[in-house]
């Protein structure tokens, strides 16, 4: 198939995003496609244009465009079928105050928060108790985000989100470690426990992308209960949220076997080491067939919308 491989855009996770399309491109060829880049950052007026002389999109961004559903929505318009989740959903997913509502009247536990679309009058503090976390409300990869022990280090905190251009979310730390499940069609794919061993002692952007920061375990070994249990909520999520093909939820295991849901990507990271991938490879599914069975979801998905 002719596949139009879009890549990179202008949201603060443009680097990342670059880098999965490499991984991506030579799994295409290998599949037997043809594969041309497209990035939006560049050339956003040709989108439709080049989506109607192509026979499938295979959309590796992050953050807007991509996972806002904008991109999804412009295929839609061009006839163009694409892997993962349509425009609604990848717009409830990405907004993580507004997935956070569905989460809780779908009965998902996650932590409190407080959502600020624009940045506080001086001596503003939240009702939560400290410590807290500091995070850009659309954006993904740990980037801006913070964790805020005293109520001191809280303008520096959201001034490094706002300086990004982004809404705030405010969430109290939660005591555990984080585990982070994918779901792949209408299945659970085994968890992965993450440690991170960098300084910050949580999952940033330098324990997401330094070789070597964090120690990624798949399958997580964690009890059996614990595991049936993050592949329920998962599914659970995906569902509530109305996304299809492939999705990865993030979760706080506490020490009690407390679970905590904190967010859903509807495009995770695909290089060939992204937690996503990982989780597939451990199904018996390497990169090549990971990327062939979502973009066969993906034609899928496509059939039954226009049928």
């Amino acid at each position: 198939m002719r596949i139009l491989l879009i890549a990179g855009g202008w949201s603060s996770e443009r680097d990342v995003s670059l880098s999965g399309a490499r991984g991506i491109e030579k799994a295409l060829l290998t599949l037997g496609h043809t594969a041309t880049r497209f990035d939006p950052a560049t050339s956003m007026d040709g989108l439709l244009e080049a989506a109607c002389a192509h026979d499938f999109a295979f959309i590796n961004l992050h953050g807007s465009p991509g996972e806002d559903g904008l991109v999804q929505a412009m295929l839609d318009a061009a006839g163009c079928p694409y892997q993962g989740s349509g425009p609604a959903g990848s717009f409830l997913a990405l907004n993580k105050a507004v997935a956070k509502q569905i989460f809780v009247r779908h009965g998902l536990p996650t932590p409190p928060w407080v959502f600020l679309p624009s940045h506080p009058a001086p001596g503003w503090q939240p009702d939560l108790a400290y410590p807290l976390f500091v995070k850009s409300n659309v954006g993904g990869s740990s980037l801006g985000l913070s964790r805020v022990d005293d109520p001191s280090q809280l303008p520096a905190a959201l001034d490094a989100v706002f300086a990004m251009g982004d809404e705030a979310i405010v969430e109290p730390a939660v005591t555990g470690v984080e585990v982070t499940c994918g779901v792949l069609g209408d299945e659970a794919l085994p968890p992965v426990l993450i440690l991170p061993e960098s300084g910050a002692g949580f999952f940033d952007y330098k324990a997401k992308y330094t070789p070597g920061a964090a120690r990624e375990i798949c399958p997580a070994p964690i009890a059996p209960e614990a595991t049936e249990q993050v592949m329920h909520m998962a599914m659970v999520a995906h569902r509530a949220l109305g996304l299809a093909g492939y999705s990865r939820a993030d979760f706080i295991l506490g020490p009690d076997g407390e679970l905590h849901l904190l967010e859903v990507n509807t495009l995770p990271g695909m290089t060939e080491t992204s937690l996503l991938p990982q989780e597939a490879a451990a199904i018996g599914l390497n990169f090549e067939a990971l990327i062939d069975r979502l973009i066969t979801l993906g034609l899928e998905a496509f059939r039954e919308k226009t049928a």
